[in-house]
């Protein structure tokens, strides 16, 4: 379902970046490096890519919780990356984060229903204490959990039952967008199906925008309209999830399908990643970010960076070879 009204969100330039020490030396480690996208309202955008390619970096700089050094993030006619601590305020309430470990984000001294009610606690939601238990036991049953989880602990809970409070927690109040990060991978993979089909239901009853993180492509496929790619903190493709698995046009995405286990043993997978680790993240190589792993790559690929740009209707890569 994607809609075709302007964008909901709009991230323009986004660059985040960790200084770290290693001895006496420092490295600026650019961990999101001039990315851009936008959310349209109502749909499930798919964030996908190996571990440490920047993905979770990205939700976390547009929620705040991550300082981003450079760009635009444009929700509700402004720029949010300008806002002053006050007037993040509201706009905490509109997007919101579920996160990966359902257990670590969720105190494991308060019961379940101070942890649902939290946000509104803090922003004076609700206007008495029996408004507040309503919905309380309304968010607990639309996430699918018995208003008597409420008294709970989370030591109490399954992993499943803790990311629906996880979940619980980010929709009371009802926000616009929720940043999804890897909600489903700490979960047996039974119940990562309860819970994807979980966010879907969300999204229709709820007019939910989510923005879906995850490492691992065939979750992304079963739940995304759109699927974003990343490598070393660079988006390299985004299309619309079947053209993506129907035609692939970046060789990364390519070899991120051609590694899904196939049901067919018989089916072989393609060429695959080139043997070897990614480069390093500290002393980056003029070029494609892409380049050392790259079955395509020439001389220009070692020395041009290729610009993110609209290859077809809404199809955007960065290569130099399409």
């Amino acid at each position: 379902m994607i809609m075709t009204h302007a964008p909901l969100l709009d991230a323009i330039g986004l660059k985040t970046t960790f200084h770290i020490k290693r001895g006496r030396k420092k490295y600026a480690l650019k961990a999101v490096d001039d990315v851009s996208f936008h959310l349209n309202k109502g749909e499930i955008l798919g964030f996908v890519g190996e571990t440490g390619c920047g993905k979770t970096t990205v939700g976390r700089s547009i929620i705040g919780l991550t300082k981003p050094e450079g760009g635009i993030v444009n929700f509700g006619g402004r720029n949010i990356l300008a806002l002053s601590e006050s007037q993040w305020s509201p706009v905490r309430l509109m997007i919101r984060m579920v996160f990966q470990d359902p257990f670590a984000s969720l105190n494991p001294r308060r019961r379940i229903a101070d942890s649902v009610a939290e946000a509104g606690d803090i922003h004076g939601l609700f206007t008495s204490a029996e408004d507040r238990q309503q919905q309380i036991d309304t968010t607990l049953e639309r996430v699918g959990l018995d208003r008597s989880f409420a008294h709970r602990f989370p030591h109490e809970l399954s992993g499943g039952q803790r990311q629906r409070v996880g979940i619980a927690r980010a929709i009371l109040p009802i926000p616009d967008i929720i940043i999804a990060d890897e909600p489903v991978s700490a979960l047996d993979v039974s119940i990562q199906a309860q819970v994807l089909n979980l966010l879907l239901e969300l999204r229709e009853t709820l007019g939910l925008t989510i923005m879906f993180i995850s490492h691992d492509l065939s979750v992304v496929g079963q739940i995304s309209d759109r699927i974003a790619v990343m490598y070393l903190g660079q988006i390299v493709e985004i299309a619309e999830a079947e053209a993506l698995f129907h035609t692939p046009l970046h060789p990364y995405t390519q070899a991120l399908i051609d590694a899904v286990p196939k049901p067919n043993p018989k089916i072989k997978s393609g060429k695959g990643l080139a043997i070897g680790e990614p480069p390093s993240r500290l002393e980056p190589k003029p070029g494609c970010v892409f380049v050392d792993r790259c079955p395509l790559a020439d001389g220009t690929c070692r020395t041009d960076v290729p610009a993110f740009r609209e290859v077809s209707d809404e199809r955007y890569a960065a290569c130099h070879k399409l």
